[in-house]
């Protein structure tokens, strides 16, 4: 059973990729996956109340699906060709497919702990992939959509280095899903101060983070806080993500308190 949060997701992520019908096709596919769906809700169970972390669950997964795919678009519109566009490996809507599955799956490894999730979402998503794309696509197609959607999985942490422009949105999307509302729930349940409460509370200071169309450069993104904790958010979580990203030449960032906005990149 899906959250409102979730079906207002869905609705925006339908939006996104409207324009694009065989992609579309996979991303449906994806979002209507019992199993998946399942291993999401479980990520979150474990990542809020046994771990003390923020949400990892099917909501933050597909607003950083959103994150993700607004971005493909804005470079898109810019002229900025998609790696698989730029080596003659695939066309923009495998693309898609490819920052689709990334998006949506990369946290499915918080349902084993906190440590190495990176890898495990791979694991458990590789077969999920293997299953749906069988449906739609090639021999040749499924391995690269595949592959492309592992890279950005186990990249999103910015542990190990990415290549393509499709991986590079992964790590930054998951950045910028940093609202207030993602640690609402760990802060209700969790009284006693602990290591790590510094994420959640700088997180809780973010009003409100908006990726657009940039002045200079392709992407703009620009977060508005209420306090100054919210810089924590910016400057140890989001900024090392978008100087480990192939696009981050593309990347416009803003961020300050209460619309006294400051320009870091």
């Amino acid at each position: 059973m899906k959250s409102p949060k979730e079906i207002a997701l869905d609705k925006k992520i339908n939006k996104l990729i409207k324009p694009y019908p065989i992609a579309a096709k996979f991303v449906k596919a994806l979002m209507e996956d019992e199993e998946l769906h399942e291993l999401q809700e479980y990520a979150n169970i474990v990542s809020i109340r046994r771990l003390g972390f923020n949400d990892h669950g099917p909501v933050h997964m597909r607003e950083v699906a959103v994150n993700a795919l607004t971005m493909l678009e804005l470079l898109r519109k810019a002229g900025i060709n998609t790696s698989l566009e730029e080596n003659d490996a695939g066309n923009y809507e495998m693309s898609i497919c490819g920052v689709f599955a990334a998006a949506f799956m990369h946290d499915l490894g918080m349902t084993v702990g906190r440590e190495g999730h990176e890898k495990m979402s791979c694991i458990l998503a590789a077969p999920i992939l293997d299953r749906i794309l069988a449906e739609h696509y090639s021999v040749r197609e499924r391995v690269i959509i595949k592959t492309l959607a592992i890279e950005g999985i186990s990249g999103h942490m910015a542990t190990q280095r990415i290549h393509s422009v499709e991986a590079g949105l992964i790590l930054i999307a998951d950045g910028c899903d940093m609202e207030r509302g993602r640690a609402r729930i760990p802060l209700a349940i969790n009284t006693e101060p602990k290591v790590g409460d510094i994420h959640k509370y700088s997180a809780n200071s973010i009003l409100c983070v908006s990726i657009s169309e940039g002045e200079e450069k392709p992407i703009k993104i620009d977060v508005n806080m209420e306090a100054d904790v919210g810089f924590f958010q910016i400057e140890e979580v989001l900024i090392p993500k978008i100087n480990s990203s192939p696009v981050r030449n593309h990347i416009e960032l803003y961020a300050g308190v209460n619309g006294d906005r400051k320009r870091y990149m």
